[in-house]
């Protein structure tokens, strides 16, 4: 294709040198000429400026501004400078005067909006051009100036973003008259920078276009030609005279002509949107300048109006005649006024942009029979930048008009619109490109960005430039068609290219409107953009619905746009917003300000009432699923102690039978036993001491009183329970000194113990079946409790929740005999059961667990010798005592090892969230144990509190471990923002630290205290999906941080092995942790008898390998890892990471998910997320999302956890669900239940904020 050159500017003899020469000349000869009238909010002429008055004044403000600010020494601003002009759009006389004012003085004026708020949609980006254009004076008139917002001194605040400015006023009445013998110097033309056009870019950055004065008077020269302007014609003007085609038209070629021009002001439209066509009947106007809105505007509001007239108009400028939908309003407006004397070939749609100036615009004819140039193209031609000619009976077509011809004095060409500028084809689609003297010619300030713009050198196919002269891309995508007519098909700015096809926004934004538009959706109020998710662009249509529509309504609306899209456009939309009316942010004159919605949507700000996504349909450029490899066998694999050329994953803690120590308490074979021994050797030894809310004592138990306490108990059991050895009993006790007595009286009477977390008075409807389910599960005999809570166990909300007939016999412990037993009980055999240890785990089973005298009394050993356990250390203990390590810590490891245990009731935490932490201050405790919950309710309550806790002198400096009780990958986001929280209280980063246990053996690491310190490594989340470890440098993309989970306590052994094949794994292998070791429990205890099912879990082979070591899988995932720390006993260490269950592990696309790490994700999604669960439902992922904040934010979290779920996991989101803070339930140890949650959810019951399904 070849360029096209426009006619030649014809050099008129009269045409002036300067435009500051035309104006001398019209303000001397003809003062009395009207220039410009302007209107005022009824219609009514508010002032008319005269040539004489424009003339004069503009001399005026030269003057001021050059001799009047800063001092003669020292002048303010120079010719050369840039000053920003601030007049609203209601005053064109005042921002004419200044910008003539400014033309006269030499200095550069920079036009731009007014800031009407601190925080307006782009004025900080104002302010950043502002800046890098050295602004230091701001000319305003004096009733913008009083509008401006003032601090409480009157100063004029300085914008966000804004250099520091002086306003001043260009009314006359503040300014000095110019002395006679002061005249400005006019000058011809030359190319000194004349002023700068601000641009908003796709991103919403602002850029400045300095246009040159031969540039601006040229251009006013080629429209005149073009136009066919003669002196003294009349226009009406209804643009924004600051910038562009009302810049252009109405204030600078309008005074090289000595035309007036009747400016309607944006305010008078809103109120009557028919006043500009009123007054070119007025006036008689030759000319009007307007965009397709306001032609709309009049459409809607015209009522067949008798005394309409157009037929004095012989050209209506269209501005935005480029635009898809600008050729529907022409027609329509035609068919309307055609009646009304307006003829066809007056329409003249026109083409321009901020760097290119006029492109290209039609031409005036008086020759009605030439019908304008229309092309009727297949918009899937478009996507693929072809122009393909179809027919108007179809949808999926685009329509376009041609705006004329090229530019008097230019040549235009299309080049590909990225790569090299090479030359389009004849049938291609490219961005069109100006060679003129009449265009902008650099962005201010950057030489970068203005070489690709403004220095183009267009190619041919041979790649050899078609010009010695630079060319200007314009920012349009077009072509030029048959008999040189340009047609413009779309702005570079509103391309998005989605899997390769280019979408325009204006037009997915005509085919939205073309949905039923005005019942639904206001028709200017529509805003199209794409977003960058997973690799490609996603397209978002954000629109503001009218006040009266309904949910229905609005879905109905939604799925049809969709449907258009997708058939005329053959794209997926990928996100549909409504907001309410008025909510979008907006520019000056009332358009969407695009680039602020857009970051709206993607701060999740945007606070839509009506959200539909439809990820499932447009991404499709997911990583394929994957496919499971068969596994080697092991033949091939096991070489010594070899698994795949890696050495076994296999780790120990330190051997128990090797360790000498002067342990008392391992002559004895029982708990029991070792109680009467320290009852008759220290019998006023304090073993328990219980804190309540205020920090104080509230109970203490030396050893002699619990031996007491025990045997009463026990006595109590026999009488009044008669029952017999080995039968059940539940405690259901809070967390306290009554507990621990009621264990020990158990087995001093031969009973199994079982203990259970008493129902909370508050939430009886919930708590109380649990209690239920595990005593009839436990098949306890009897229930040994409280006075209090023996009441609410019979209460009436408890019959309420439960069947109470059913209850076993219920003691309370409140008064007991006061005889002693006849003897105290002692198993026959080690091996029988000391106590059942029940737990719902985070899946939602209740599991029971037994524990043997022998693995209770070992148990309690290891962590004796772990811990360093004597009996003058204090261990502070703040953890449930109903299950796992905690019950062992809070009731039997002080029995075992002597030494005094501090009780903190987690609950009471919650009135006093420093309660634990003053506790082991104030103790002076070396080692504390604490459960996640804990630790979370210190970071949040505690955070602005540090400072007053260390004027209370609380001092952790003492603290040599810190252990998070868990059953679960350590969360290393919470440890360590509380180890950096309380740091200034002399808390050691190094002693905040993990343990891990689980159902078959309570606890397998603690970090003690020797040993190296917990190690982290980084861990690549996307070879994790893939069972498969692979360790990567902090920081890297993908990478998940892994803590150890504490060091393997003594007498444990721990191999790693596949889930399915039970064949050994080598080192840094993610896969099922074993363990083998002394303190595993004996089974499960279960009613049903069922344990065949579970029976592998408590004694396990390996396939090969070493297949005589019976084993317990844990049901955890995690790696063993050799690294070059030394152990206490001098070997090399080996740390155990823990990654998840595999219960909780979900399998989506053939790859396993773990849930916490969608959750971290998601939760960092957005500010308002504070909690977050995810499960499957069918094969759908479904996120809850629990939202601390106004309820209208919660459509915003939609589009975002879509997004982030799809880049960090490749997952698309089937159903986002917004719930109310403290709907995702937790257990007591901080854990999620989501299967409780999925349950809700499923039953209807989580009264859902918000429930999204992603399409």
């Amino acid at each position: 294709m070849l360029a096209m050159r426009g006619e030649q500017l014809g050099v008129v003899t009269n045409w002036p040198p300067s435009l500051e020469a035309a104006l001398q000349r019209w303000g001397t000869i003809s003062p009395k000429a009207p220039c410009l009238t302007t209107m005022d909010t009824n219609g009514k002429p508010l002032y008319i400026l005269t040539y004489g008055k424009l003339w004069t004044r503009s001399m005026k403000v030269a003057y001021n501004i050059l001799h009047k600010l800063g001092t003669k020494q020292e002048p303010m601003v120079r010719p050369g400078d840039r000053v920003a002009l601030v007049f609203p759009n209601n005053d064109p006389a005042a921002f004419m005067v200044a910008f003539y004012g400014c033309l006269l003085a030499e200095v550069v004026p920079v036009p731009i909006e007014v800031p009407l708020t601190r925080k307006d949609a782009g004025s900080q980006q104002i302010g950043f051009l502002l800046g890098s254009c050295g602004v230091t004076v701001a000319l305003t008139s004096d009733a913008c100036h009083k509008g401006l917002p003032k601090s409480p001194t009157g100063e004029i605040p300085q914008f966000k973003g804004w250099p520091k400015l002086l306003w001043f006023v260009t009314e006359s009445k503040h300014l000095s008259k110019p002395p006679r013998d002061w005249f400005p110097h006019i000058k011809d033309a030359n190319n000194d920078t004349a002023y700068i056009e601000y641009k908003t870019c796709k991103d919403g950055s602002v850029l400045g276009v300095t246009v040159t004065r031969i540039a601006l008077l040229t251009h006013c020269q080629a429209l005149t030609q073009a136009c066919g302007y003669t002196e003294a014609e009349t226009i009406v003007n209804v643009l924004d005279f600051k910038k562009d085609v009302g810049l252009w038209h109405g204030i600078l070629t309008s005074v090289m002509n000595m035309m007036h021009v009747i400016s309607i002001p944006y305010s008078l439209m809103k109120v009557n949107p028919l006043s500009w066509i009123q007054k070119v009947c007025q006036y008689k106007a030759k000319v009007a300048c307007v965009k397709s809105r306001d032609m709309h505007w009049a459409l809607v509001a015209h009522r067949d109006q008798r005394d309409i007239n157009l037929s004095s108009l012989r050209m209506l400028i269209v501005a935005d005649g480029a635009n898809p939908w600008s050729i529907s309003s022409c027609d329509a407006f035609l068919n309307v006024f055609q009646s009304k004397g307006l003829r066809q070939e007056v329409i003249c749609p026109c083409a321009s942009s901020p760097e290119a100036l006029t492109v290209a615009i039609r031409r005036p004819t008086d020759d009605s029979n030439q019908p304008p140039g229309r092309g009727v193209l297949s918009m899937h031609g478009l996507t693929y930048g072809v122009i393909r000619v179809d027919s108007e009976e179809k949808l999926s077509v685009l329509t376009v008009q041609d705006v004329g011809l090229v530019m008097p004095g230019a040549i235009m060409c299309a080049v590909k619109p990225d790569g090299v500028p090479q030359l389009c084809r004849t049938d291609e689609v490219g961005e069109l490109c100006v060679c003129a003297i009449a265009t902008g010619t650099s962005y201010y300030g950057l030489s970068g960005m203005t070489k690709n713009t403004f220095e183009v050198f267009p190619m041919t196919s041979s790649g050899a430039p078609i010009s010695e002269y630079p060319f200007i891309r314009t920012g349009l995508l077009g072509f030029i068609g048959p008999g040189g007519l340009v047609f413009v098909v779309g702005k570079m700015d509103g391309l998005m290219v989605v899997s390769g096809r280019r979408h325009n926004a204006d037009d997915i934004v005509a085919t939205a409107l073309a949905v039923e538009p005005m019942k639904f959706v206001y028709r200017g109020r529509i805003a199209v953009f794409s977003v960058s998710v997973l690799h490609d662009e996603r397209i978002v249509i954000v629109a503001e619905q009218r006040p009266d529509s309904t949910e229905e309504d609005s879905f109905q609306w939604m799925s049809r746009v969709l449907q258009a899209i997708d058939s005329i456009h053959q794209v997926g939309v990928y996100c549909l917003a409504l907001v309410p009316a008025n909510t979008l942010p907006k520019t000056p004159l009332g358009g969407i300000h695009l680039s602020e919605t857009k970051q709206l949507f993607l701060e999740g700000a945007l606070h839509p009432c009506n959200v539909l996504m439809c990820p499932h349909t447009c991404v499709t450029n997911l990583p394929k699923p994957r496919q499971k490899q068969p596994e080697i066998g092991p033949a091939s694999v096991m070489v010594g102690n070899l698994v795949s050329g890696k050495r076994i994953a296999q780790a120990s803690g330190r051997d128990l039978g090797q360790i000498e120590d002067n342990d008392q308490a391992r002559k004895f074979l029982f708990l029991s036993e070792v109680l009467q021994w320290r009852a008759q050797t220290t019998p006023d030894h304090v073993l328990y001491t219980l804190l309540n809310c205020r920090g104080t004592i509230a109970n203490s138990l030396t050893c002699v009183q619990l031996h007491k306490r025990a045997e009463k108990i026990a006595v109590m059991l026999m009488e009044r329970g008669h029952l017999q050895d080995g039968d059940h009993v539940a405690l259901v006790y809070p967390p306290g000194i009554d507990l621990i007595a009621a264990f020990y009286g158990c087995l001093y009477a031969g009973c199994v113990p079982i203990t259970v977390r008493p129902p909370h008075p508050q939430n009886i409807a919930t708590t109380l079946p649990t209690v239920k389910m595990i005593v009839e599960v436990s098949r306890s005999a009897c229930l040994m409790t409280t006075q209090l809570i023996c009441k609410l166990l019979r209460s009436r909300e408890a019959a309420a929740a439960v069947d109470v007939r059913t209850w076993p016999p219920i003691l309370d412990t409140d008064d007991l005999p006061k005889k002693r037993p006849p003897q105290i009980y002692k198993p026959s055999n080690p091996d029988m059961l000391a106590y059942l240890d029940f737990s719902v785990s985070t899946t939602g089973m209740l599991a029971g667990v037994k524990m043997s005298h022998a693995a209770t009394s070992a148990f309690c050993r290891s962590i004796k010798l772990q811990c360093e356990l004597y009996p003058s250390r204090e261990v502070a203990i703040c953890l449930d005592p109903y299950c796992g390590l905690g019950f062992v810590l809070w009731c039997l490891c002080s029995v075992y090892s002597g030494h005094q245990s501090i009780l903190i009731p987690p609950s009471e935490l919650e009135t006093t969230p420093a309660l634990w932490l003053l506790a082991v201050s104030q103790y002076k405790v070396r080692d504390t144990f604490c459960s996640y919950s804990v630790m979370e309710l210190c970071t949040k309550g505690l955070g602005s509190q540090t400072e007053s806790l260390k004027t209370r002198g609380l001092d952790l400096s003492r603290v040599r471990t810190c252990v998070v009780v868990a059953e679960e990958r350590p969360r290393i986001a919470l440890t360590q923002s509380f180890s950096k929280l309380f740091k200034d209280l002399g808390l050691h980063p190094r002693a905040v630290s993990t343990s891990f246990g689980c159902r078959v053996n309570l606890a397998i690491c603690l970090q003690g205290t020797s040993g190296p310190d917990p190690t982290t490594v980084y861990v690549d989340m996307r070879a994790l999906r893939h069972d498969r470890v692979r360790l990567v440098e902090r920081g890297s993309p993908h990478s998940l941080p892994l803590m150890e989970s504490g060091k393997i306590l003594p007498g444990v052994r721990i191999i790693i092995a596949n889930p399915e094949t039970k064949g050994p794994l080598g080192d840094s292998h993610l896969g099922e942790i074993w363990v083998h070791s002394a303190h595993n429990a004996s089974g499960y205890f279960t009613i049903y008898g069922d344990e065949s099912l579970q029976s592998d879990h408590f004694n396990s082979r390996l396939s090969f390998g070493d297949t005589q070591t019976i084993w317990a899988r844990t049901g955890y995932l995690g790696f063993l890892r050799r690294t070059e720390l030394t152990d206490a006993n001098g070997e090399r260490h080996d740390a155990l990471y823990v990654v998840g269950a595999l219960d909780e592990a979900m399998e989506l696309r053939g790859m396993r998910y773990h849930p916490i790490d969608i959750e971290t994700s998601v939760i960092r999604a957005h500010k308002s997320i504070t909690e977050c669960a995810v499960f499957t439902w069918t094969n759908l992922l479904v996120v809850v999302v629990e939202l601390d904040g106004s309820e209208q934010e919660a459509l915003d979290l939609v589009p975002l956890v879509t997004n982030v779920v799809l880049e960090e996991h490749y997952l698309i989101v089937g159903v986002v669900v917004v719930v109310d803070v403290g709907v995702i339930p937790i257990n007591s140890r901080g854990e999620k239940q989501r299967m409780h949650l999925r349950d809700g959810f499923l039953a209807d019951q989580l009264d859902p904020i918000y429930v999204a399904y992603n399409m």
